[in-house]
C-alpha cells in the first residue's frame, strides 16, 4: 500500500532530483520557430521522449525504489504497468542490483515489452479488458515477497516525476502555461507541484484522449469517476480510473484537463517527427497535440510542453503516422 502521510511538496521534488541525479538524465528543452508560429506563443518543449528507458517513468520509479529498506529492496520489485513504468521499474531493479517482476496486457506494444524483458525483468501478461492487473500483481508480490513500486499513486513517485517540471523551470524560467499529458496522474501531480510552487499565477493544463477522459470527469463530478477501459492508441493513458492520491492533488493544482482525439494524437507524431525530428509514442504526444489543435485555448506568452515519452516500435509508428495520409 503507498504511504499517505508523507506530503507531495516541492521539497520533496527536490529530495528526488537530489536521489535520482547520475542514474536519470537531465532531458533537453527543444526549441522550433515553426511551432512558436503555429501556436502564437513562444513554446518550450521538454523532451522525455529523450529518457533513459524512453520515458519519465524512471525518474518515480527509481527514486521510489531507492528509499527502500535494504531487505525490501533485496527480495525484488513488482510493478503493473501498460509499458512506461514497467520498463522503468526493470531498469530501476537492475540499476539497484534487485530482481523485478513487471505485469503487463497482453496487448501492450511489443517494444515495451521487449525492453522490460531486455533490462531483466520477467513479464507477466494479462487482459487489460477483462483483467484486474492490480490484484495480480499483488497476488504475485504476496507469494514471492516482492515489493511492489505503483505506477502513481505513491509519493515518492510522485515527487520523482515531479522532477520533470524542476528540471524544465530551472531552464525556461517563469512559464505562462504548462501543459502535461494525464494517465494516473502522477506526472502532472508532482509537475503542478513545482509550477505552482515556484509560480503560482501558472495555469496547468492535463491532457487526456477522447476516450479516456477519467480524470476530467472525476474533476468535474468533485470525485473520483470510472469511465469503461479506454480504446485508444494512447495506450500509456488507457486507464478507467484517477489515482486516489494524484485526484488528491490534482483536483486541487489543475486549471483545466482538456482532451485531444486519437487522430489529432496521430498528426502530431508525424508533425513531430516530420518537423520537429522528434519520435513520439501516442501518449508522449497528447500534450503537443492540445497546443497544436487549440485545446487549450488561446495561447500567448511562454508554454511548457511535455513531452512524455517515445517507445513505440518503427512498424506501429509507421503505420499510427500513415493513418493520417
Amino acid at each position: 500500500m503507498p504511504p499517505t502521510a508523507a506530503p507531495l511538496s516541492i521539497d520533496a521534488v527536490r529530495q528526488a532530483a537530489a536521489r535520482i541525479e547520475g542514474v536519470v538524465h537531465r532531458t533537453p528543452v527543444q526549441r522550433s520557430r515553426t511551432l512558436d508560429a503555429l501556436a502564437g506563443a513562444e513554446v518550450h518543449l521538454k523532451c522525455e521522449n529523450l529518457q533513459r528507458a524512453g520515458a519519465f517513468k524512471l525518474r518515480g520509479a527509481f527514486h521510489a525504489a531507492s528509499r527502500l529498506a535494504p531487505g525490501e529492496l533485496n527480495r525484488g520489485l513488482a510493478a503493473c504497468s501498460s509499458g512506461n513504468h514497467a520498463q522503468a521499474v526493470a531498469l530501476a531493479a537492475r540499476e539497484l542490483g534487485t530482481a523485478a517482476v513487471v505485469v503487463m496486457p497482453q496487448d501492450a506494444p511489443r517494444a515495451k515489452r521487449a525492453a522490460a524483458a531486455g533490462y531483466g525483468a520477467e513479464v507477466v501478461t494479462y487482459d487489460r479488458y477483462t483483467g484486474d492487473r492490480v490484484a495480480l500483481t499483488e497476488a504475485i508480490a504476496a507469494e514471492r515477497g516482492l515489493t511492489v513500486i505503483p505506477p502513481y499513486d505513491h509519493p515518492h513517485v510522485m515527487a520523482g516525476q515531479g522532477t520533470v517540471a524542476l528540471e524544465l523551470l530551472e531552464e525556461t524560467g517563469e512559464l505562462d502555461v504548462l501543459l502535461a499529458p494525464v494517465g494516473g496522474g502522477g506526472l502532472i501531480a508532482g509537475c503542478a507541484t513545482v509550477a505552482k510552487a515556484l509560480h503560482p499565477r501558472v495555469r496547468v493544463v492535463g491532457v487526456e484522449p477522447e476516450a479516456g477522459d477519467d480524470t476530467r470527469r472525476s474533476l468535474l463530478a468533485g470525485r473520483r469517476v470510472t469511465v469503461p477501459v479506454p480504446r485508444t492508441i494512447a495506450d500509456g493513458q488507457a486507464l478507467p480510473t484517477p489515482g486516489e492520491l494524484t485526484f488528491a492533488v490534482n483536483r486541487r493544482l489543475l486549471d483545466e484537463v482538456v482532451l485531444v482525439s486519437d487522430d489529432e494524437i496521430r498528426d502530431t507524431m508525424r508533425f513531430a517527427f516530420e518537423r520537429l525530428k522528434i519520435v513520439l509514442e501516442p501518449s508522449g504526444a497528447t500534450a503537443l497535440a492540445a497546443l497544436l489543435n487549440g485545446r487549450a485555448g488561446p495561447l500567448a506568452g511562454r508554454v511548457g510542453v511535455v513531452l512524455s515519452g517515445g517507445n513505440v516500435d518503427a512498424d506501429r509508428f509507421a503505420r499510427l503516422c500513415a493513418a493520417g495520409d
